[in-house]
């Protein structure tokens, strides 16, 4: 039996009231902070890989000629141990896992291996393209390079597995920069922006962001490349470090939804 006009019109009506429902469901979650409690953080370090492992804090830097491999206090900003990456390599994102360190470099497409304790480079590896950002799950390795996409790892050979798009909804989020897996999320600093996007590694959904606007002045941070990147997630404390590049401060925050 056919329906009637009016009735087909109300059909499309709801239809239409659900498709919007659905999408409304989709939209990111948006995010502010509070400062927990502020540390000191080498004002010359060029942060590009930020991590907490085992109550201890690791850094990478970069820059030709200034870029290493870092143990750091984290109260009390001292380095307990370094390595320097020799030229021309720019060292970029860093994760440990399994009693290793692993670092990719900017453009040399060559990545090092070291010994989490002695920081003695076991071997190197290579991948295509630039390397940015990296993170794991204690699982899989998650990889940065600046497009809108994370390349994912097979951690035993090193080998890309698959790729995911990162979306805020239909738009493609690009210059994916430093990475921390965080409580089943992908937290991903956006290059010069104040701002953290919360992914969803399952698919690359962003589920929210957080704003960091103002949390350091600009007076503290006056040049064009001391913008924020930098994230270390404490998971045996539950606590979140963020920080930037040439930034002389390091912070630990609370996440807190916006009204």
């Amino acid at each position: 039996m056919k329906l009637s006009h009016k009735n087909a019109q109300k059909s499309q009506r709801l239809v239409l009231c659900l498709l919007c429902l659905f999408v409304a469901g989709f939209t990111p979650q948006q995010y502010g902070y509070r400062i927990i409690k502020t540390y000191p953080h080498d004002r010359t370090a060029f942060t590009q890989g930020f991590e907490f492992h085992d109550g201890v804090l690791y850094e990478g830097t970069g820059l030709v000629g200034r870029s290493s491999l870092r143990r750091v206090n984290l109260d009390t900003g001292q380095i307990l141990q370094r390595y320097d990456l020799p030229p021309p390599f720019f060292g970029e994102g860093i994760t440990v896992l399994n009693q290793q360190i692993l670092e990719l470099t900017w453009q040399a497409q060559t990545g090092f291996v070291y010994d989490k304790s002695t920081f003695k480079v076991i071997r190197s590896f290579n991948y295509p393209g630039e390397g940015w950002g990296l993170t794991n799950d204690g699982k899989q390795i998650y990889m940065s390079d600046g497009s809108s996409q994370i390349r994912v790892w097979d951690p035993a050979t090193l080998k890309e597995t698959r790729r995911i798009v990162v979306k805020d909804d239909t738009r493609e989020i690009t210059n994916l920069n430093e990475l921390e897996f965080v409580r089943g999320e992908l937290y991903a600093n956006v290059w010069q922006t104040d701002r953290i996007a919360r992914i969803s590694p399952a698919d690359g959904k962003v589920l929210g962001w957080i704003d960091l606007t103002g949390i350091l002045p600009k007076a503290e941070h006056p040049e064009a490349d001391a913008v924020l990147n930098g994230i270390a997630y404490d998971a045996a404390r539950d606590r979140l470090f963020i920080t930037g590049k040439l930034w002389p401060k390091i912070f630990e925050i609370k996440v807190l939804p916006k009204n």
